[in-house]
């Protein structure tokens, strides 16, 4: 393991033991704080609701907006969909990621405050996802964007979404996604791969976790076949999808997922690239300080 995973790891083994999101969720928050840091001078930061008639709580999805001091008016946008099993995390556990995509890059980020199992489970939080994006789409001026040049980024269940809501938007006709980055995505709900088996036990992700995470997101009646949309490694066919960028954890369970992914991305003639953080461990976007 690198050493700059040492705070990170720290980060991780304070946070509660078990799976209950009732206790989950405060630690999972504080794991958050306790590896942020300020706002940049320049970024302006605000949280709003939009409204979206067909997904969210009573008809409204929770974001904050991040405007780095170099953002171009008209430029590029990006949504960020936050990790946590489907289960934990909201916009104050995903900042300093969201924050990090805005200043690294030099644009708006809208963070989506997504519904989370297992009060609300699949398709909430896919439905959430989408209907922000097509909000951001359809209201260009109210975020000074390109609604030609949205991008999807998301991390571990968050990188589940920005794949999940790439092929909605494709089924659906719109809006136009130009890219999406997926990190150490969780994308099969039954893997079958050996990631799963070789990192069963690490501290960074545990099999344990991903079980009961995926149990909470599918429901108590899931079958043995979850629909494609809420497992995008079972869905048939990947032809037009938008350029992907995959970034993986050496040391995780979910590497394998990415690595398949990647594969079928460019069997189905997608633009695609895989990269993998060498002696990394799942959540280390986090540790971009360290």
């Amino acid at each position: 393991i690198h050493k700059d995973m040492d705070e990170l790891l720290a980060a991780k083994r304070a946070k509660p033991a078990g799976f209950d999101p009732n206790l989950q969720r405060p630690g999972h928050v504080h794991y958050g704080k306790s590896l942020s840091r300020p706002y940049p001078p320049e970024m302006v930061v605000h949280d709003q609701t939009i409204k979206t008639p067909s997904a969210g709580r009573d008809g409204y999805v929770p974001v904050r907006v991040y405007r780095p001091g170099r953002a171009i008016p008209g430029g590029p946008c990006v949504l960020y969909f936050h990790g946590g099993g489907f289960v934990l995390g909201d916009l104050d556990s995903g900042d300093t990621v969201a924050w990090g995509i805005a200043e690294e890059i030099g644009v708006v980020v809208v963070s989506v405050d997504y519904r989370l199992a297992p009060e609300f489970p699949y398709p909430a939080a896919t439905e959430d996802c989408y209907a922000a994006v097509k909000y951001v789409a359809d209201h260009p001026g109210e975020f000074e964007i390109d609604p030609e040049r949205i991008g999807l980024w998301g991390d571990s269940a968050g990188g589940n979404l920005s794949v999940a809501t790439c092929l909605i938007a494709r089924d659906r006709g719109g809006p136009n996604i130009a890219a999406h980055a997926s990190i150490y995505p969780t994308l099969h709900d039954r893997p079958p791969y050996s990631s799963h088996e070789r990192f069963a036990n690490h501290e960074g992700l545990t099999r344990s976790f991903m079980t009961e995470a995926w149990d909470a997101y599918l429901g108590p009646d899931r079958g043995d076949d979850a629909p494609p949309y809420a497992a995008p490694l079972r869905m048939t066919d990947l032809s037009g999808m938008p350029p992907a960028h995959v970034h993986i954890a050496e040391i995780d369970i979910l590497a394998d997922d990415g690595r398949e992914y990647v594969r079928r991305l460019l069997e189905a003639g997608v633009d695609a690239e895989l990269h993998v953080a060498r002696g990394m461990i799942h959540g280390f976007v986090r540790a971009r300080f360290s």
